[in-house]
């Protein structure tokens, strides 16, 4: 129970904010909209966060905070989401750092400015330089550096009460309202810069207190009414007079307050220019605008202008100076929808903070409240090659069928199955981990009889194949071994129960193996006993022992130059190893919240990680960290959805495409990354029980086949071809197939790696001989398809009309000089009519 000096914070859950208009299921219910009256907003929203003043917190996703006495205003900076200023009666501003919502918030404010004016009213942060506010008590305004003790200046007294305050745009004048006894509202325009004030003033009537908001991008003019059911929306357009009505929304609930929802948190996949967040007595109501188009991933450059960005141009400091400068803008609207880019971290003084476990606006990556850890924000869905990418089953001739017991529950850091490109091992529901091994060469249904297995005595933790030889599949068991069994050319004749080879090392189970991406032979595994150790499968012999991790390993990665080891942890850590330089790692840095289970992979050519997990919640989301600086948390994440299983990354460097799996029935999300690009989803695609990809030469680069993946269902196994469609397919498609890395082939023994050496794959082309690049393909003379207008526009006289209407008559009827088609018939010559008479006949008895 809180008392009306309290304010309330809401997260935004991805329930609250997936809407396309005012729906029921985009409210925030539950909540008591404060009964004070003050000329403050009562509710503000940043991209990550709404607050609100109320009575009474009863909604179980908030945060509250007990200020001392009644809040008459607050306000988000722009440059930071979770950095909230208030005013209120006891004449003090003062700045909050909000929390998670599983962390404990502050007691106590984080600067606290005495502004011994009496009441404040308004509140209200620079719009281009970092920690400056504006405040506003009831008849003065107060320019403040929150560095400083003391206001930077107090501007002239209004003659009664203040109602209104606000920054230009650039930030260089204040505007300011009161009210006068003639019902009339005053404008002052206050510059401030080396200590002078320039003051004018412009008289506007106005019959009632209205609560106005203005998008510049948009030019849309927002205004509602305290205690009003109506919003109207109008078109402010520079070189017209008058305002255009947009629309005219007539609402359930009347208004408290209304707040604009930052550029950078709109959806610009569903053509969204504008949002507002209503504050009524019992609910947050989200209302979006919408410009309605066509359905498509195409983004609309014409309603979304350069925008401002997220980094304060200058500080309180160099503003107060004189100094002006502007907001670096981005091409587009740089939004958190399907995707967004890589940006630099701000320059904000606050604090770096850990990743947030809450978003959802979209599908989209969206901003983390680290300030060392900014959003993605650009649009590269409309120059994506790969935007229509389709996953497709190849015909039934090429699937084995009639798979019987298989092991469908095997752990979180297994994969499920196996594959390359000769065959695939499947686990079975079998006492004694037994494994099978199907031939890809062979499919067909297979007998109902029982089938040759691979029998490792132990239930099976993990397997895998040797990326160098189809051949040799190695197994981790339960008992801390891992065995390395050969299969015989042709595939298994008879049931293998001697292994080639046993590793003893791991004193506890372990959780997952991965081979080295260069050395031949050269095996990482991560076990229970919390260390990852590294094997020398020629030998036999353990290598190396990495210590470091806190709880349980949940994945592992090499780097793609092979030198650098990734693991992502459930003690919410993300660590790197150089296993050769030392056995603790190099760098590290928290991970996800969730203790659900992880999985790493290396993604834009070893720069960045990529880490699918949970958050606090269990909700599944995806992190991406820069390999050159873990300890400051990820440079961005993103909602995924909601399911058990975790996400099985698959990356291809080649076209920069990220395919997301899992172990169960789902769809699997198709992703596009490139560096100062985003993540857009692409496709989706149905598989079952998990996919395991092919090298890249297995692909029908005829067919435009960018991957090639083995699905596994309950009773299947089914090749998978990924297809990006195009029209010329004669034509080899060389934008979407570069030169591909033979990560297939071994550059190095793991004993040359282990002294110091570096391999690298030596790259080929999968152009076929007898195909020309699409690059180098004639350039077609464009055809014209309609006739010009002119042919349908030109005047034809009367006589020119009744000889083309005798023209076409006579061509339907034909030639009338043509010979009849029975002249042409056989019949009796006519000297035969002439030689011949006819004659009677006589008839005897006998005829």
């Amino acid at each position: 129970m809180f008392s009306c000096r309290d304010f309330c914070l809401h997260f935004k859950i991805p329930l609250i904010y997936r809407y396309s208009c005012v729906s029921a299921q985009g409210w925030i219910a539950n909540v008591r909209g404060g009964s004070i009256s003050s000329q403050g907003k009562h509710i503000k929203s940043s991209c990550s966060l709404v607050a609100f003043n109320t009575d009474q917190a009863v909604c179980p996703s908030s945060l509250s905070f007990p200020v001392p006495d009644l809040v008459t205003d607050l306000d988000f900076s722009p440059f930071d989401d979770y950095l909230l200023a208030t005013c209120s009666a006891d004449e003090t501003v003062k700045l909050w750092r909000v929390c998670d919502l599983d962390q404990d918030q502050p007691s106590n404010a984080e600067v606290t400015l005495s502004a011994a004016d009496g009441r404040l009213e308004i509140v209200l942060f620079h719009p281009v330089a970092s920690g400056l506010l504006a405040v506003a008590s009831a008849r003065g305004v107060q320019v403040w550096d929150v560095t400083r003790d003391t206001a930077l200046t107090v501007l002239e007294q209004h003659e009664d009460q203040l109602q209104g305050l606000a920054w230009k745009e650039d930030g260089s004048l204040l505007a300011s309202s009161c009210k006068v006894k003639s019902l009339q509202h005053r404008l002052f325009c206050l510059l401030i810069s080396s200590r002078i004030n320039i003051c004018a003033s412009l008289s506007v009537f106005i019959r009632r207190t209205l609560m106005p908001l203005f998008d510049p991008d948009s030019g849309l003019l927002i205004v509602s009414g305290n205690g009003e059911s109506v919003i109207d929306c109008f078109e402010v357009n520079s070189s017209e007079p008058f305002l255009s009505q947009v629309s005219h929304c007539l609402t359930d609930v009347s208004t408290r307050g209304v707040a604009l929802v930052p550029k950078l948190a709109l959806d610009v996949s569903c053509c969204e220019v504008l949002r507002l967040m209503q504050l009524t007595d019992n609910f947050i109501v989200p209302i979006s605008y919408q410009v309605p188009r066509k359905a498509g991933q195409d983004f609309h450059a014409d309603l979304y202008p350069d925008t401002v960005g997220h980094t304060p141009a200058m500080t309180a400091e160099d503003w107060w100076k004189g100094e002006n400068k502007q907001v670096l803008t981005s091409s587009g609207l740089e939004a958190s929808t399907s995707s967004s880019p890589l940006s630099t971290p701000s320059s904000s003084a606050a604090p770096s903070r850990s990743p947030s476990s809450t978003s959802g606006l979209s599908s989209g990556f969206l901003p983390s409240p680290s300030q060392s850890s900014r959003a993605i924000h650009s649009m590269l869905g409309p120059s994506s090659k790969f935007r229509h990418i389709q996953g497709a089953v190849l015909h039934r001739d090429t699937h084995i069928t009639n798979l019987r017991g298989l092991h469908l529950t095997t752990p979180g850091e297994c994969d499920g199955f196996c594959a390359n490109d000769q065959r695939v091992a499947v686990p079975l529901a079998i006492a004694g981990g037994q494994i099978a091994v199907f031939e890809l060469s062979q499919p067909g249904k297979l007998p109902d009889t029982a089938l040759p297995t691979i029998q490792n005595s132990v239930n099976v933790a993990d397997f895998c194949w040797d990326p160098f030889d189809t051949h040799k599949l190695v197994v981790a068991g339960d008992d801390a071994k891992i065995r390395v069994w050969q299969i015989p050319k042709g595939g298994l004749t008879e049931t293998l129960t001697e292994p080639e080879r046993v590793l003893r090392g791991h004193t506890e189970k372990i959780y997952s193996i991965k081979f080295h991406p260069h050395a031949s032979g050269l095996l990482a595994s991560s076990s229970y006993d919390l260390t990852v150790r590294l094997w020398n499968l020629d030998t036999g012999e353990e290598v190396k022992r990495l210590c470091g991790h806190q709880d349980q390993i949940f994945g592992m990665a090499w780097s793609p130059d092979g030198k650098l080891l990734a693991t992502v942890c459930k003690d919410g850590k993300v660590r790197l190893y150089d296993p050769r330089k030392s056995t603790l790692p190099v760098q590290e840095g928290p991970g996800p919240e969730g203790q659900r289970g992880a999985r790493v992979v290396w993604v834009c050519d070893g720069k960045y990680l990529l880490v699918s997990g949970f958050d606090s919640r269990s909700e599944r989301q995806l992190y991406l960290f820069s390999a050159e600086s873990l300890a400051s948390g990820s440079v961005a994440s993103a909602p995924a959805d909601v399911s058990p299983s975790t996400l099985i990354p698959f990356y291809d460097p080649d076209t920069s495409v990220l395919i997301l799996t899992g172990k169960v029935r789902e769809c699997v999300p198709l992703l596009s990354i490139k560096i100062g690009h985003s993540f857009i989803v692409t496709n989706r695609f149905i598989q079952q029980c998990g996919l395991c990809f092919l090298p890249k030469a297995e692909c029908d680069v005829c067919d435009v086949e960018v991957a090639r993946a083995i699905r596994l269902g309950k009773t299947t196994i089914e090749p998978v071809a990924f297809r990006v469609p195009r029209v010329k397919k004669e034509f080899f498609q060389d934008d979407v197939f570069p030169e591909t890395a033979v990560w297939w082939e071994a550059a190095l023994t793991a004993a040359a790696w282990l002294s110091g050496s570096n391999g690298q794959h030596r790259k080929i082309s999968l152009r076929p001989k007898d195909m020309m690049p699409v690059s180098e393909a004639p350039k077609e003379a464009p055809v014209r398809k309609y006739l010009p207008s002119s042919v349908y526009l030109e005047e034809k006289t009367d006589e020119q009309k009744k000889e083309e209407l005798l023209s076409a008559m006579v061509a339907k009827l034909g030639n009338r000089e043509d010979p009849l088609p029975q002249e042409s018939y056989e019949g009796v010559d006519e000297d035969e009519w002439v030689s011949k008479e006819l004659t009677p006949q006589t008839h005897t008895p006998d005829d």
